[in-house]
């Protein structure tokens, strides 16, 4: 649990910048969907500022070394920055057997899909039209783009990771369309609308 807890402090440290550039973009975003006649409510900004946070919390566990990771997460704890004075750029390795990593820990592999579910989650709530096949193309593309930026900064490249990440995409966007059907007037609520700005 302890881990946990620090680990959600690092995606802190990522989620507060994120924040920041979602309210310095919010009123262009805004005048942009004024002038199509569109209207964005209040719940709506409230979650796609929450999906803002997630991902600038989720880009700096993934788009960056482990040590920046450790160091955040042991920040509340006194531990000292990079200890060991790795540096913030180097070759990563490539893992393409598949299922190599199923070894690991159940947390690990759970951990693997449960952090990419809001990425399939939070469009779907937010967006008319994002189908599965969306979701599927949508994981890929940027569980993709996280595992080849990971070959620069000392991680690796697995192939597991990339099908546990895009499943949890998946995943997160089957959980949408569950709750779309069980509360259809609830979520219509974080709809585009096309009346008049309710923020």
């Amino acid at each position: 649990m302890e881990l946990t807890l620090r680990y959600l402090f690092a995606m802190l440290c990522g989620a507060v910048p994120a924040l920041t550039l979602f309210f310095a973009l919010r009123s262009l975003r805004l005048r942009w969907l004024k002038q199509r006649g569109l209207g964005s409510p209040l719940r709506r900004e409230i979650l796609l500022a929450l999906f803002w946070m997630y991902c600038g919390g989720a880009a700096l566990l993934g788009l960056t070394p482990r040590w920046v990771v450790r160091s955040l997460a042991g920040l509340p704890l006194g531990m000292p920055w990079n200890p060991d004075g790795l540096p913030f750029f180097s070759p990563g390795n490539i893992n393409l057997i598949l299922f190599d990593t199923f070894s690991q820990s159940t947390y690990i592999l759970a951990a693997n899909v449960i952090l990419f579910m809001p990425f399939g989650l939070f469009p779907a709530l937010l967006w008319r039209g994002f189908r599965w096949r969306r979701a599927l193309f949508t994981g890929g593309c940027i569980t993709l783009s996280i595992e080849t930026c990971q070959l620069f900064i000392g991680r690796t490249f697995d192939i597991d990771d990339l099908m546990l990440n895009t499943l949890g995409v998946f995943g997160g966007w089957l959980l949408a369309l569950a709750l779309r059907r069980l509360l259809p007037r609830f979520f219509e609520r974080f709809l585009l609308s096309s009346s008049k700005l309710e923020v």
